[in-house]
């Protein structure tokens, strides 16, 4: 077999790719229609020597993106300023190395469970559930080995008329980081003609469980060419209501209206304008790292925040079907990582906006839930749309 595979596609159909018998070949699929194309090339390996690869999708207009089959994580993506310019607009290393040691979350795909729960326990059915803890006294992120730290299988690689396609699947046996069920999950990626990462999860099990899958980039939409913080980043957030936290950043089970404090993101207001408020919920997480209970439907796609960069003119959109979105702004990157091209990641030079249910559901009845029966199906979209202020499109 040749070292590199090529595959050609006469017009924008489904092109399935049958992976197994090239794992550690360099993989392209070219398109000689404009929809795009993707590539997949070696990423190195884990230390039990488990082979990683590392997949680019680029669209028409020439967006791209970089996903590892480690953890699902986005490496790269690029998004243009109003001048045309692309640049990295997300935090990431540049070898796997870096996503191996001591990397905090960046471009993962969460789960099972993403955020916290109190005391790395829960109750299902009578039966009291221990987790993995991880966060001082909580579980995060789905434990010491989440869905981030694991590989997950490419099922298929395609081109359509959407897009560049990638799917991924992971089945998480019943027991794993202490949760119940065996868990099968598909990850699907496509970079759209429209500019947008679009993100479809899917889930089923076959004992009942609880499942909260979210995407967990960095984003600096200044672009990794000229680095700084995030504090004159200017956001809109659909939310009339946030969920309070205890010092341990588990919500209290308050719904708090977001009138009157610095957590009201109804009109487009700058991160930095307030987020060092004399305002306890900031103390506890030194900055924003808290739930909005999201005002638009859930379960129907709708956008949910925007983010405009002044200086580049980048405009992005977070578009989900979730009832909450955890709005993080890099409070505890300090400065001791050193990520993609010698950018060293200090205090809030990344943002992260993670559409999904709320902390520590499981232990709040009144929260949405995020029970999985056998015979559902578990099912969340997330799209991080790019625009630019030059284009002025209606964004609401």
């Amino acid at each position: 077999m040749a070292n590199k595979l090529t595959f050609v596609a006469a017009r924008a159909g489904t092109l399935a790719v049958a992976l197994a018998v090239c794992a550690l070949a360099e993989i392209s699929m070219a398109d000689e229609s404009p929809y795009g194309a993707i590539t997949g090339a070696p990423f190195g390996a884990t230390p039990s020597g488990a082979a990683v690869q590392l997949y680019t999708l680029r669209n028409r207009h020439g967006m791209q993106a970089r996903i590892a089959s480690y953890g699902g994580i986005v490496t790269s993506l690029t998004a243009p300023d109003r001048a045309g310019h692309y640049a990295d607009v997300v935090l990431g290393y540049d070898t796997l190395a870096g996503y191996l040691k001591e990397s905090p979350y960046f471009g993962a795909l969460i789960g099972r469970y993403g955020n916290r729960i109190a005391h790395g326990r829960f109750t299902l059915n009578g039966a009291t559930y221990i987790l993995a803890t991880n966060n001082g006294p909580n579980t995060l992120h789905g434990g010491r080995v989440g869905f981030d730290k694991v590989i997950w299988k490419v099922t298929n690689m395609r081109v359509t008329a959407r897009g560049p396609q990638l799917t991924l699947s992971y089945l998480s046996r019943d027991a794993e980081e202490g949760y119940p069920g065996n868990l099968s999950v598909t990850a699907v990626y496509t970079l759209t003609e429209d500019n947008a990462l679009r993100l479809e999860y899917r889930a089923t099990t076959d004992k009942e469980t609880v499942v909260n899958l979210t995407q967990h980039s960095y984003f600096n939409l200044r672009g990794a060419d000229n680095p700084g913080d995030v504090l004159g980043h200017v956001v809109e957030i659909k939310a009339d209501h946030y969920t309070p936290v205890d010092g341990t950043l588990i919500p209290t089970g308050e719904l708090r209206p977001v009138a009157g404090t610095p957590f009201d993101f109804r009109k487009p207001t700058a991160i930095g304008a307030r987020i060092d408020d004399a305002d306890e919920q900031l103390r506890f997480a030194k900055g924003y790292d808290h739930n909005w209970v999201l005002s638009t439907r859930a379960g129907e796609l709708a956008v949910d925040a925007t983010v405009h960069e002044p200086q580049s003119g980048r405009v992005l959109e977070v578009l989900s079907t979730q009832p909450g979105l955890q709005f993080y702004t890099g409070n505890f990157l300090d400065g001791s990582i050193t990520g993609r091209g010698g950018w060293v990641y200090r205090f809030r030079n990344g943002f992260c906006m993670e559409p999904q249910h709320f902390p520590d559901s499981p232990n709040h009845p009144d929260f949405p839930s995020t029970l999985l029966k056998p015979g559902q199906t578990y099912r969340n979209t997330i799209v991080f749309r790019f625009t630019t202020d030059r284009q002025g499109r209606d964004r609401t």
